[in-house]
């Protein structure tokens, strides 16, 4: 529907790799919900233990519940958020190309091919972005001392 509603405009050709790129997001979207959703929230059934006819208490079993594993520390949550921004300062001081490269190919998770027909470039265009811009992220943050 999206491709219809959006993209029906476009030269045949095209349709291809946007419906490719609409399936690809779609999927890592409802993926990113689940995770969170998931995280998030609980139904209270999950709660629920057998205790001989005795009602549930969902305060009782929260008290004595042990923390999940499943939850990170706030330490470690907040070095992965500081991290998380150091990378996204640094991304936007690349120069576009490599940005746009990088981007595509690493967080949209494109192959070469595909990332070459969306920026309009050969292969090895994008090849050498991709080194340019890696190279450049991991000089910026092991001054910062992070080791990527």
């Amino acid at each position: 529907m999206k491709l219809a509603e959006h993209y029906g405009h476009k030269p045949s050709e095209e349709l291809a790799p946007l419906f490719q790129r609409i399936l690809s997001n779609t999927t890592l979207d409802w993926f990113r919900r689940q995770k969170v959703k998931n995280a998030l929230f609980s139904s209270f059934s999950d709660f629920e233990t057998e205790q001989d006819g005795e009602e549930f208490n969902i305060l009782e079993n929260l008290s004595s519940a042990e923390p999940s594993a499943d939850f990170d520390n706030p330490e470690t949550s907040s070095q992965q958020a500081q991290t998380l921004r150091l990378i996204e300062e640094q991304l936007l001081l690349l120069p576009n190309r490599q940005r746009e490269a990088f981007l595509l190919r690493y967080w949209e998770g494109m192959d070469v091919l595909e990332t070459a027909t969306a920026m309009a470039c050969s292969e090895g265009s994008v090849k050498t972005h991709c080194s340019r811009a890696v190279q450049a992220l991991s000089k910026a943050l092991q001054s910062k001392g992070i080791r990527p």
